[in-house]
């Protein structure tokens, strides 16, 4: 073999390595399919129920990933099948786009509401520093004697 055929030879395997890689990764596996997906009647966790709805969903989909499609036809074999509902993260458009953007805003408006309190509370804690009365200073010759004597009584 000339070393001509064998660096072709070698190259064909690795394309066709690549090739397969790219192919397996483009049709899902069950499991993963799997957990993306809703029991349209118990809304849990396709992966996580045993309802006769539930079976069938996934027969559904076994039959859809054995035909060898992908995610997104997956996904869209599903929804047409079953409705919106089956999918487990809803769809970003419409009514649904506020459980996308919702949360994100609230952290900003609560990070917000910091940057505008925290100021003032800083300032209103020196203030109330600053309003302090002076420390008193010990007392010194009889006074403290005396206040010695009394305190041994209740020892």
């Amino acid at each position: 073999m000339t070393a001509r055929r064998l660096i072709a030879l070698v190259a064909a395997l690795a394309l066709s390595g690549a090739l397969a890689g790219t192919a397996a990764a483009a049709v899902p596996s069950y499991t993963a399919a799997l957990s993306q997906f809703m029991c349209v009647s118990c809304h849990e966790p396709l992966e996580l129920v045993d309802s006769p709805q539930a079976i069938s969903e996934q027969q559904y989909m076994r039959g859809l990933l054995a035909k060898g499609l992908d995610m997104s036809q997956v996904k869209a074999g599903m929804v047409a099948q079953y409705g919106p509902a089956v999918l487990a993260q809803p769809p970003a458009r419409g009514f649904n786009l506020t459980v996308y953007v919702l949360p994100p805003l609230i952290f900003l408006g609560g990070l917000a509401l910091l940057a505008l309190t925290l100021p003032k509370w800083r300032a209103r804690s020196r203030r109330a520093a600053a309003l302090m009365l002076p420390v008193a200073e010990p007392l010194a010759g009889p006074d403290s004697q005396r206040l010695d004597s009394e305190l041994e009584r209740f020892i």
